[in-house]
């Protein structure tokens, strides 16, 4: 009770006289991460929550560094303040993370889209870098696609675990030390950082090294493993990653990538990496295999297979609808028939195309028989209960006027059109399993779902590359 009211008591937050909350999206280690738009409601961000006695607050500190990393691919900056007991951390409301795509595209990404991320994620790295900061925490969940007419760029968030290396006033380095505890993802983490060095720049390629075979591969070698504490995962991950070969680690892969990955480890603690060097490795790459940037991920490709699947499901419905059409003109004395009973008698398979035992109706207008076709490939693809939303309708077959029959009122407002720069520990983690969850809470999970009959439940709505996907 005391949670719902902390939750109620901050959606009717005012922020800078301009934004107001409108729903929860996601959650870190350092508070909430909210959904919200301006007054005037012409612009949508996202809101970073902490509470003002948190033990390690981070978010001033957070904010301090984006603003001095203001750069391309870096989120915004809107406004940072305290509102009633939170420190308040206004951003660019952005696309889905990485990790999230990399679910969403089946857990493996193809080499054309890992070279395209790679591309774009060195210069992010090298962008940090040149401002005098090391990331320290850099993993797929850190890296998100923009919104908007950015679909197609790599931004890098979350600088809470980030450092300075070199001195702002002598541009020294920071000194070599051998006594620090591991900082970052311990998946993801350098080997250097795993022994407890200080990091430089060439831990945070290595890690990006190791994202690269993760997404290539789907699984990296020290996934998985089982300990009685973190501590002595946390070596268990160490000493399987340091006794994986790089050529064990990249078999079956381009030499680039191992090639990458040598070089990181050569590198010197505070030697100047060659990002031109290490973006030329995998450009080369490219060009050897495909012929130029067309910037098509694969999560844009799946979405195509969605809606050719959805294109040939329409087309059966309506060869089903012709050959009934020529049995009525040839058989007018008999009892017309159901359209499900119809169609399994021309072999194929129980309509799915019809609304819910309805009989067929001769005198359907266009708009009713279009507005069939589009519940029924809900239905196929979101189950019996799938609701058809006018953003879906206008969507899969363009704009549609409402119908009457059509229950269209919602308990929510409408879903922004991505996920938050930064969700803390991740949307829809895999750690050792590979099938969908549904945690609640988290940036995928909507609240609220077109009603049925006024009886409104839970929704599972994600945004991913121009369709909105509605599941029951």
């Amino acid at each position: 009770m005391a949670a719902s009211d902390a939750a109620s008591r901050k959606a009717e937050f005012i922020i800078a006289d301009k934004y107001r909350l409108v729903r929860k999206i996601g959650s870190g280690s350092f508070g909430d991460i909210y959904y919200a738009k301006s007054i005037s409601g012409d612009e949508e961000v996202a809101v970073k929550m902490e509470n003002i006695r948190a033990k390690h607050p981070q978010l001033l500190y957070e904010s301090k560094v984006c603003k001095l990393l203001k750069a391309h691919g870096i989120p915004e900056v809107k406004w940072f303040g305290t509102v009633n007991d939170y420190n308040v951390l206004v951003m660019q409301l952005l696309g889905p993370s990485l990790e999230d795509l990399f679910n969403y595209s089946h857990r493996q990404f193809t080499l054309k889209t890992v070279l395209h991320l790679a591309d774009q994620m060195i210069q992010r790295v090298e962008t940090v870098h040149n401002k005098g900061f090391i990331h320290r925490d850099i993993k797929p969940d850190n890296f998100l696609m923009g919104s908007g007419n950015e679909t197609s760029k790599v931004f890098i968030i979350d600088f809470g675990l980030s450092k300075k290396f070199r001195d702002s006033r002598t541009r020294g380095h920071i000194p070599f030390r051998t006594d620090k505890s591991l900082t970052g993802t311990a998946r993801y983490a350098s080997i250097n950082a795993h022994k407890g060095h200080e990091q430089s720049r060439r831990d945070d390629l290595e890690s990006l090294g190791f994202i690269l075979m993760y997404f290539l591969k789907g699984t990296l070698p020290w996934q998985g493993l089982k300990a009685t504490t973190k501590k002595q995962k946390y070596e268990k991950i160490k000493d399987v990653k340091i006794g994986t070969k790089i050529e064990d680690l990249c078999k079956g892969f381009p030499h680039e990538f191992a090639d990458y990955l040598i070089y990181c480890r050569n590198l010197e603690f505070e030697e100047t990496p060659n990002y031109s060097y290490l973006r030329k490795l995998f450009r080369q790459l490219y060009r050897r295999n495909f012929n130029y940037y067309d910037y098509e991920f694969d999560w844009k490709n799946v979405q195509l297979l969605k809606e050719r699947e959805l294109a040939n499901a329409e087309s059966a419905y309506e060869n089903g609808e012709r050959e009934m059409q020529k049995r009525r003109e040839t058989n007018t004395t008999k009892e017309r028939p159901r359209a499900n009973d119809e169609l399994q008698a021309y072999g194929r398979e129980k309509s799915f195309a019809t609304t819910r035992g309805a009989d067929f109706k001769s005198d359907r207008s266009p708009l009713e028989r279009k507005r069939e076709k589009l519940e029924a490939r809900a239905a196929r693809y979101c189950g019996e209960d799938a609701v058809l939303t006018d953003t879906v309708a206008a969507l899969l077959l363009g704009p549609l006027p409402a119908m009457p029959e059509v229950n269209l009122a919602t308990t929510s407002p409408p879903p922004p059109r991505g996920p938050p720069p930064d969700v803390g520990g991740g949307m829809l983690r895999r750690d050792e399993v590979d099938e969908v969850v549904e945690p609640e809470g988290e940036a995928l999970l909507r609240e609220g779902r077109p009603s049925i009959d006024g009886e409104p439940g839970p929704t599972l709505a994600f945004f991913v590359g121009g369709l909105d996907f509605i599941m029951l």
